[in-house]
């Protein structure tokens, strides 16, 4: 596959966790997986969350561009 030409594509996704910036990224991957077919990188643009009541951060969210092999055809 390298070597030979192709073309991608790049979508803008944001991922959401409580838990990490880790996880915010694989909740996105995970969803974009079902939808597009060959996605082959990331890149995160912004790295954002909420704070909650007792000062503590209470969501994380990263946006991430993801990229994609456009269909033969």
């Amino acid at each position: 596959m390298y070597g030979t030409e192709r073309i991608y594509k790049k979508v803008e996704i944001i991922g959401v966790s409580s838990r990490s910036i880790e996880a915010a990224i694989e909740t996105a991957l995970v969803k974009a997986r079902g939808s597009l077919d060959k996605l082959s990188w990331f890149e995160v643009q912004d790295i954002r969350g909420h704070i909650g009541d007792d000062g503590k951060v209470a969501e994380y969210q990263v946006v991430l561009k993801v990229a994609f092999q456009l269909k033969e055809g």
